[in-house]
């Protein structure tokens, strides 16, 4: 009976056994006021020879005599409440089923939304490695910024050398710098094929 809990707000079993519980205690005052009358009416009565200890076995022997027969009525109706009254009819939905009853879908429209479920995932998956792939581009190109602006500040430093020794034109300076790389490299094989032409002129004199 979970459906009729959550429609009712209380399960069906504890609202008979609250009924049952509220029938029996009804019952049993009564029958205390019933025998509080009879003791009254007894005390007006003295040679009636009843007392009050015959006055309590009676009362009870007629609460077991009434609820022995409120019991087997009270089966009778449990039945009829939790058939006819705290059910839940199949066609009743609750308002947050009605809309699994009006959007419906059969095996294939759910294998079909199930495949779009996958695909879709993927498709996400592959847009978050590519913008981490982005992202590490973006870090690859701040380091090589950087690096771009050292050498920016490198060439600034250059210019400013040149300009302080009276040379204004960095493009200038460079061709200078590799004339002069050039023509330092001549003059040190000059020096090698000179210093190799000594050795073997020493070595020669040696021999003779």
């Amino acid at each position: 009976m979970c459906y009729e809990t959550q429609y009712f707000g209380f399960t069906p079993q504890t609202c008979v056994l609250r009924l049952y519980i509220s029938f029996q205690d009804y019952l049993f005052d009564m029958l205390l006021v019933v025998e509080s009358v009879i003791l009254k009416k007894i005390e007006k009565f003295p040679e009636s020879g009843i007392s009050r200890l015959e006055v309590r076995r009676s009362t009870e022997k007629y609460l077991t005599f009434v609820n022995d027969r409120f019991n087997q009525l009270f089966q009778r109706m449990e039945k009829c409440l939790l058939k006819m009254v705290l059910n839940v009819p199949r066609h009743v939905l609750l308002p947050e089923d009605k809309v699994h009853a009006e959007l419906s879908y059969s095996k294939e429209k759910f294998d079909s939304l199930q495949s779009d479920t996958r695909s879709l995932q993927a498709q996400c998956r592959a847009e978050s490695q590519a913008a981490q792939a982005l992202l590490a581009e973006l870090e690859e190109q701040k380091v090589m910024q950087a690096e771009l602006g050292k050498i920016l500040t490198w060439f600034d430093g250059m210019d400013k050398i040149c300009r302080e020794h009276g040379n204004f034109d960095l493009l200038e300076s460079f061709a200078f710098m590799a004339q002069t790389s050039k023509k330092l490299q001549g003059s040190m094989k000059e020096i090698d094929k000179k210093h190799k032409k000594l050795r073997l002129d020493v070595t020669s004199k040696e021999d003779v």
